[in-house]
């Protein structure tokens, strides 16, 4: 058997993208994050009149940072919501720690969640009549009997 490093390589992975266990702890940061905010947790008025949906998180390879994005509801004062949260990340990470299983509890970072701009733009993009004759041609061609 052949000398891999340090540390052996798995034949599964190709290296690129998070692994399952990144997935895994940030689908669960992302929920035990949500339910904190949505019950109100935290001693913080300001932020607490804000309802805040937490789309995604990104957790780093060593399980010691995690990334979430987040808008408020209506996706109105962002920037406020952010110093609130950012005010607020060590009890965040307190309460988060709380309901998980990790030897150590992820440093959290926010960022606004641009999933929705990004959205309505390929909206706006695929609404183009330009666009919408491009698909057209596209699927007339591919309507032909190759026989």
């Amino acid at each position: 058997m052949a000398y891999m490093g340090p540390m052996a390589q798995n034949r599964f992975s190709s290296g690129k993208g998070p692994s399952q266990r990144q997935l895994r702890v940030g689908e669960l940061i992302r929920h035990t994050l949500s339910d904190v905010l949505s019950r109100g947790e935290v001693h913080d008025p300001d932020l607490n009149r804000f309802s805040i949906t937490v789309g995604e998180v990104r957790v780093s390879g060593d399980l010691k940072v995690a990334t979430a994005f987040v808008l408020p509801l209506g996706g109105q004062g962002v920037e406020e919501a952010l110093v609130a949260l950012r005010r607020n990340k060590g009890e965040l990470r307190h309460l988060v720690a709380q309901a998980m299983t990790l030897k150590y509890a992820p440093e959290l970072r926010f960022l606004p969640d641009e999933t929705f701009d990004r959205m309505d733009e390929t909206r706006r993009l695929f609404a183009d009549e330009r666009v919408q004759r491009d698909i057209a041609a596209t699927g007339d061609a591919g309507d032909e009997d190759p026989a």
